[in-house]
């Protein structure tokens, strides 16, 4: 097993798959074609099973308590389940995301028209803080993620980019899941977009012990905004400030961006909902905006939708489509291959960095 995982797309990670003396040699290894080879230690178990959110890949027993497969789980980023003797068991020796609440394996299997994207290799680099902040709106302390370009200079304000991860992730997921530093880094070396700080806070929001995920609005605009630009040399205009975010994520964006004209200039959705994606009787006051195209295309330099043509979650996309057809706003619209899932995401967010901040 001579796959080698970066270890910074992992939250957790052994590279040498264990001592042969100790634990053997186990792991996956993405080969050639595409597939991936796994090979197992469970000498008690009775069933080893790849669990690809219902779809099941077994694994076959062999020698010496071992078992092994080869797979084809699809290109990209693919999170999974490791299943022994029915049981969810998270595996030390492949690496470890966090994803659907969980940690959880996953693999990353190269994608050909993405090559090179978000390479270490022969670009400088920037560097991810993690801060605490304190917030009125949750009264306890948040977390947030700040990248900031490989030149960064506290003496030169930059733009900002909020950046939001999805239901059931956290604030390490762009980083770890999406290389957003990675694909930043390289966008910034090959001219291609403008250096900015990108800001990644928690959005699955708790209050008193209750999820409330929709106060994530209030706490960026009161709370996170602020403390950015007190700890960091960001610009504190609406034409210097953006928000993105994926599923989750790009509902927050909707609401926060709609209902804030005044200070955002750009926004993204990914792979999400410019309306609640669940049933609700209560008004989306936000929606007001969209109800003067006047207003809304002199408010958004760019508003951003995307969503990949697998994704299961398209009819909703495709109910915004029809919701906002005819209404005369100016809004960019993408599909990108893929489902509901990490390339996506790294595809949108590779294409809406180098539209934002054209100005100096």
């Amino acid at each position: 097993m001579n796959q080698q995982w970066p270890l910074d797309v992992s939250v957790s990670f052994d590279p040498y798959y264990g001592e042969e003396n100790r634990d053997g040699i186990q792991g996956a290894e993405v080969l050639a074609d595409g597939t991936v080879r796994f090979r197992i230690i469970a000498s008690d178990a009775h069933e080893v099973v790849i669990d690809r959110f219902g779809t099941l890949f077994p694994l076959a027993r062999v020698e010496d308590g071992t078992w092994e497969g080869v797979f084809d789980l699809g290109k990209g980023f693919q999170y999974f389940f490791l299943k022994i003797d029915g049981a969810d068991v998270l595996c030390p020796y492949l690496p470890i995301g966090y994803g659907c609440c969980r940690p959880m394996n996953f693999v990353d299997v190269p994608v050909e028209d993405m090559q090179g994207w978000d390479s270490l290799e022969d670009v400088p680099h920037g560097a991810v803080a993690r801060h605490y902040y304190p917030s009125a709106v949750t009264g306890k302390h948040e977390i947030c993620l700040v990248y900031t370009p490989p030149a960064y200079n506290p003496a030169k304000p930059l733009p900002v980019l909020y950046l939001q991860h999805g239901y059931g992730e956290n604030e390490t997921g762009w980083v770890y899941q999406g290389h957003v530093g990675r694909i930043a880094d390289r966008l910034i070396a090959e001219g291609k977009m403008r250096e900015m700080l990108i800001v990644m806070g928690n959005g699955m929001v708790k209050k008193d012990g209750v999820g409330e995920r929709v106060l994530y609005p209030e706490i960026l605009v009161k709370d996170l905004i602020p403390f950015v630009e007190s700890r960091y040399a960001a610009r504190a205009d609406k034409w210097h400030r953006a928000m993105a975010g994926l599923s989750m994520g790009s509902y927050q964006t909707s609401i926060t961006t709609l209902s804030h004209p005044e200070l955002f200039g750009y926004a993204g959705l990914f792979s999400g909902f410019l309306r609640a994606p669940w049933p609700s009787e209560t008004p989306e006051a936000h929606l007001n905006m969209l109800k003067d195209p006047s207003a809304f295309n002199a408010a958004f330099r760019v508003f951003y939708r995307a969503m990949g043509t697998e994704d299961m979650f398209y009819d909703r996309f495709e109910k915004d489509d029809e919701y906002l057809d005819g209404k005369g706003l100016n809004i960019l619209r993408e599909t990108f291959p893929g489902g509901h899932d990490w390339t996506v995401w790294r595809r949108c967010i590779r294409s809406f960095l180098p539209r934002l901040f054209p100005d100096p």
